[in-house]
């Protein structure tokens, strides 16, 4: 049987290829050039440890505020294995699978470089997890995104010596049960390795890319349903002639509202005359703050595809310069930062929402009140918008921004820290309700659009609405809406864009 890899080494890793190794299950393979840089360097390391008595920083000292403590050589083993078992102290729920698989990626792609100093069997065995579904079983807290991830990333490569839990074949099992199923070996660490492993950017890489991937769904998503709805309020176009967006040109801008243009065009409702002048901001205005939203999405992706494209673990070694340096590269301050504008970016996109949504239940422009034929004795469409009002509440809460924050840690030795893995966790959890607010508006759109006919909107707005019409039928009298909203969720995430 043949298997299509995603190569991993040097070359530049790019976003469709994140996406694809999700979205068609592939499995990970480091090339011919990494293996032999990973080698080189661990050679390098070797020679430079038995030939000098010089102190290297994780090396052969301790770690942290123990930095000039140091280890002797027949302990060396011990330390990489105590630095694991020592700094795996996870807490809170666990780590949702598919961000697992990108961190032991990510993990495999930043040791690829050969300026780590791993063994090539340590590599080998981390594919060897992420190819056989052996999934380690990671903790959200603990990680201050600054010394590298060291909570998550410890409890990433516990595996490797036999402890910890493992999901194998999507059942969590204790590693050494699954070692034994598969005949493989605890990793015998050698210098740095510990090290190597636990320092770096990988939860928080692994948490945006992630977001991103859902985020650039739903920004798409967003000017559909936002189409959709405009014509169930019986809007104006011209807010989206291209000469106003030509005069104050943001890339997000002009973009939507040429995607609005495409998906209203040949709609009915949209070209027939209009009572009113103008429009409320909440659709007059989307291709401002949908477009906003898209240009922090594009600085923020090319924020992360610089950071999985390079090595964060300390110290770095050179061979070809005969060089180990000790410096900062785990600190997470390039993500904390992005991490929070990405949150920010994504909430005022649910914000913009839920205001279209308030718009559509409030008895104007003929529809009646709360989208029901008969409100009073049913409530129609009013509570889910209690919904999407608390949920837009939250994610301004959740929007304070992590990045802010710091904390002194390991005796003030490490005295600023990101905070990038907790703007990491909760951007998820605002991309989550964001997707959430966005079915609300859909939902309640498709309702309204009823109460046009017999006027129709353009195809790529229709066939939305029949697609959900699939799922999710019209609301002629009160129901329970939870299955409604949870289906429409489920329609929202899978439904495929027009192209």
């Amino acid at each position: 049987m043949s298997y299509n890899y995603l190569p991993l080494d040097s070359k530049w890793l790019h976003f469709q290829q994140v996406k694809n190794l999700l979205d068609f299950n592939q499995l990970v393979s480091i090339t011919f050039d990494a293996h032999e840089r990973i080698i080189a360097c661990r050679e390098y390391l070797d020679k430079k440890m038995a030939a000098e008595d010089a102190l290297f920083y994780g090396i052969n000292t301790g770690f942290g505020f123990l930095q000039n403590v140091k280890i002797d050589a027949g302990q060396i083993e011990q330390l990489q294995y105590n630095l694991l078992v020592s700094h795996a102290c996870g807490l809170g729920e666990e780590v949702p699978r598919d961000i697992v698989k990108l961190m032991l990626m990510l993990k495999i792609k930043s040791l690829s470089y050969g300026h780590s100093g791993v063994q090539i069997d340590t590599v080998k065995r981390l594919m060897d997890m992420y190819n056989n579904d052996v999934l380690p079983v990671i903790y959200t807290q603990g990680s201050l995104g600054a010394s590298g991830d060291l909570a998550p990333l410890s409890h990433l490569s516990l595996p490797l010596i036999g402890l910890g839990e493992v999901y194998h074949e999507g059942v969590k099992k204790q590693t050494a049960a699954v070692m034994q199923l598969l005949k493989w070996e605890p990793i015998h660490l050698q210098s740095k390795e510990g090290l190597a492993l636990i320092n770096g950017t990988q939860f928080m890489s692994a948490y945006g890319l992630y977001c991103l991937k859902k985020a650039e769904h739903l920004l798409q998503m967003a000017d559909l349903i936002s189409a959709l709805s405009f014509d169930a309020f019986d809007c104006i176009t011209e807010p989206f002639d291209e000469h106003i967006h030509a005069v104050r040109a943001h890339k997000g801008q002009v973009t939507t509202a040429a995607q609005l243009r495409k998906y209203l065009q040949g709609s009915a409702i949209s070209q027939r005359s209009k009572q009113q002048v103008q429009d409320p901001y909440s659709f007059r205005c989307i291709p401002q703050v949908h477009g906003a939203s898209k240009d922090a999405f594009d600085h923020v992706l090319n924020i992360f595809l610089r950071e999985i494209n390079s090595v964060t673990d300390n110290p770095n070694i050179f061979p070809d310069d005969d060089l180990i340096v000790s410096g900062g590269n785990f600190h997470g301050q390039p993500l904390a930062l992005a991490l929070d504008y990405l949150a920010i970016a994504m909430s005022e996109l649910a914000n913009i929402s839920e205001r279209r949504t308030y718009q559509l239940i409030s008895g104007q422009r003929g529809l009646p009140l709360f989208l029901v034929k008969d409100p009073g004795l049913h409530s129609g469409f009013m509570i889910p918008q209690y919904t999407a009002a608390g949920i837009v509440s939250e994610n301004k809460q959740l929007c304070t921004p992590a990045s802010v924050d710091s904390i002194s840690s390991s005796n003030n030795q490490e005295d600023h820290v990101s905070m990038g893995a907790n703007a990491a966790t909760k951007c998820l959890r605002v991309v989550h309700n964001v997707e959430k607010v966005l079915a609300i508006e859909l939902l309640s759109a498709a309702q309204a659009l009823e109460f046009r006919r017999p006027a129709t909107s353009s195809t790529p707005v229709e066939d939305l609405v029949a697609g959900l019409r699939k799922e999710v039928s019209f609301n002629k009298e009160d129901r329970v809406l939870h299955n409604d909203m949870a289906q429409t969720i489920t329609f929202l995430n899978n439904y495929p864009l027009p192209a």
